[in-house]
């Protein structure tokens, strides 16, 4: 094919914009660090509406933790965890609101902050959460940043745990609004997706007024190689145009396996669900040949199901055996091919005259 071919995903849609600020039918919980009119400092609070997240932490003043509430029931979440960060919004403030979001259960956040120090920090937190059995991942925003910052503001990153989005947003009066609102409409559109192979490509986000940039097709092509989703307007509709995380180096070398976001997301479903399954049936078992056996069927049983809903398109054998060196543990090993999301659509077409 001689045509050039850009990143950007070819089949486009419009729908009409939602007002809604009630809960939405989310399965996924949202964990907010962000400054707030009033509210507890550091305490984190459980909010299944925008009318109750109000109450908590009153209306802002300037956009910060009832702009990010709204944006996120707006666009489907049914259940945050918030926790207000001091006035002063120093790293350590923020540090502290994220060591008590990591004591909930959640799988997605979000912060008020552009700075680059408090997203660092906010990485560190999801990966060392993660590391302990809470999967997560953070969605974050710049401030004012051009393509080349963004792209730049990635590579810094660098995780398949962080989800950087731009560009910036306009609130409905047209005022400049940080990136950190458009990671929440990011942020809640993600929440209420049940299923994690579906990729981010065209998902309308509600509450916003539009978008500080337009990019063209070469922005976007920079942007969705280093490492962030780039959102888009199309008659009125602002819609992320494809999502990717800010994974895109391993050891300073380029490294795509992780840039799709619906890889990560695939692990973060197919892992715990593993776990709970497991944990469920077998907390009293012995590690016997016939338990091992019973692990394995069970796990195939979990590994079908995942193939018949199209979240993974295969798997490998699965081995379960007992430790060598610890009679007591039992060796679960098995692997699986992701389904990919579809992102180009290429036509082909013979014209007889």
């Amino acid at each position: 094919m001689s045509e050039i071919r850009h990143e950007r995903p070819g089949v486009y849609s419009a729908y009409d914009a939602s007002a809604v600020v009630t809960a939405g039918r989310g399965s996924k919980t949202v964990g907010v660090a962000a400054r707030a009119a009033r509210g507890t400092v550091g305490e984190a609070v459980t909010i299944t509406g925008y009318a109750a997240g109000v109450a908590v932490f009153g209306e802002d003043t300037t956009p910060g933790m009832s702009t990010i509430l709204r944006l996120l029931f707006a666009n489907g979440t049914a259940t945050v965890v918030a926790v207000r960060v001091a006035d002063t919004g120093a790293v350590s403030d923020y540090q502290a609101a994220f060591d008590a979001l990591g004591k909930k259960e959640m799988q997605i956040v979000v912060c008020d902050s552009a700075d680059a120090a408090v997203q660092q920090a906010l990485r560190t937190a999801v990966e060392t959460a993660s590391a302990q059995r809470r999967e997560r991942i953070a969605v974050v925003g710049g401030d004012g940043d051009t393509a080349a910052e963004l792209v730049e503001r990635a590579a810094k990153l660098n995780s398949e745990r962080m989800v950087l989005v731009g560009p910036d947003a306009l609130d409905s009066n047209g005022n400049a609004l940080a990136g950190a609102f458009a990671a929440a409409a990011v942020a809640g559109v993600l929440a209420d997706g049940g299923d994690p192979a579906v990729p981010l490509n065209g998902a309308e986000l509600s509450g916003l007024g539009g978008l500080a940039e337009d990019y063209g097709d070469n922005e976007v092509d920079l942007l969705v190689r280093g490492g962030v989703t780039p959102l888009e307007s199309v008659a009125g509709v602002i819609s992320s145009v494809r999502g990717i995380t800010t994974r895109t180096t391993t050891g300073g070398a380029a490294d795509t396996t992780w840039r799709e976001l619906t890889t990560i997301l695939i692990v973060d479903d197919i892992i715990p669900t593993m776990r709970s399954a497991l944990r469920s049936r077998f907390s009293r078992a012995k590690n016997t040949a016939r338990s091992r056996g019973a692990i394995r069927s069970q796990v195939i049983v979990e590994l079908e199901k995942k193939v018949a809903a199209e979240i993974i398109d295969s798997y490998g054998e699965v081995r379960v055996t007992a430790s060598e060196e610890d009679p007591t543990v039992c060796l679960v090993e098995f692997s699986f091919a992701v389904a990919h999301g579809l992102n180009q659509i290429y036509l082909t077409v013979h014209i007889t005259v």
